[in-house]
């Protein structure tokens, strides 16, 4: 298989092989703090539709890193813990606040804070497209980008379309449980494939409004048998991480270049999807129905070019960072 340009490390520039330790330890505060703003991006991306975590860890120039300590934690514990602390500390934040504020404010402005989000996402995207720079583009490669280009708005679509409405998550039979287990699973692989949204899965299965509408005291009372359901996604949830985040990481070290191309169509799938997913869609109905909502519409626009004129700087800003540090590794 010709795979000359699969190997080189985004961090160091040489080769990486299945053996490959990357250095888990964070240099000094600032990284701390990068990692917890990196989790708070994986947190939002469980509540807001199109949003990647994985993304910005790319940008960060901390996605190998993640994809390592998710799939090694059991082999270098100690080591992966201490690195993904901070980051899990942020995705705690990043749900709370998207769970509490980001639904909330997508009542009162939803175009507004689509467009923040989606903003963000394009200006984000060029650093995911580093990735495949100078590449060779053969058949092959160009098919993975197609198709990962295609699986996020047909996921979209399908959700908007073809949803049957919110599916009950009372009186389960035995089985459903292990469906949850699976969802679970599904799950993890969007938080650590960028381009892939988790709250766009589980409007796919039709449980994303049930399981948001479920996390109250008084729905624990009168369902208890809610906290299994929650216990069978955390355990797939976790499986998910540790089991697919080790093939990525065998899968980067033998054709990182070629995976990329599928990675790079999912997230400029993605990007199309912030757009056009079952919430935003409801925005553009009732716009059509009612009138056009002009106030959230303006600040939307206006949200628009902000979240991405401060996410490519933050790309350029990483960037020139790294070019910068390259001839200290060397």
């Amino acid at each position: 298989m010709e795979e000359k340009d699969f190997n080189e490390s985004p961090d160091t520039g040489a080769p990486q092989t299945e053996g490959h330790e990357p250095d888990l330890k964070y240099k000094d505060g600032k990284e701390v703090a990068k990692g917890g703003l990196l989790g708070l991006f994986i947190g939002l991306a469980i509540i807001a539709p199109g949003v990647s975590g994985s993304t910005v860890a790319i940008i960060f120039k901390l996605y190998d890193k993640l994809i390592y300590a998710f799939g090694n934690v059991l082999k270098r514990f100690v080591a992966c813990v201490k690195f993904l602390l901070p980051i899990v500390i942020g995705a705690l934040a990043g749900f709370l606040l998207g769970f509490f504020a980001i639904q909330k404010l997508m009542e009162v402005a939803p175009f507004a804070v689509i467009g923040l989000f989606g903003g963000m996402m394009i200006g984000a995207f060029p650093a995911v497209a580093d990735e495949i720079k100078g590449a060779k583009k053969s058949a092959p490669r160009i098919a993975l980008f197609l198709i990962g280009l295609a699986v996020p708005i047909a996921i979209s679509v399908a959700t908007t379309f073809a949803s049957e409405g919110a599916r009950p998550i009372e009186g389960l039979q035995w089985y459903h449980y292990l469906i949850f287990v699976l969802i679970g699973y599904v799950v993890a692989i969007t938080q650590v494939v960028p381009g892939l949204s988790a709250t766009a899965i589980l409007m796919a299965f039709g449980y994303f409004s049930s399981i948001m509408n479920s996390v109250h005291l008084s729905y624990w009372k009168q369902n208890p048998m809610i906290l299994l359901v929650y216990v069978c996604m955390v355990l797939g949830f976790a499986i998910g991480l540790v089991s697919f985040s080790k093939l990525l990481d065998v899968i980067f070290a033998r054709a990182r270049t070629t995976a990329f191309f599928a990675i790079v169509g999912l997230s400029l799938g993605s990007v199309v999807t912030i757009f056009f997913n079952s919430d935003v869609y409801a925005v553009y109905t009732d716009w059509a129905q009612n009138g056009v909502d002009v106030l959230d519409l303006v600040l939307g626009i206006v949200l628009f070019a902000v979240g991405l004129a401060v996410a490519y700087l933050f790309v350029r800003y990483e960037r020139k960072k790294h070019l910068n540090e390259l001839p200290k590794q060397l």
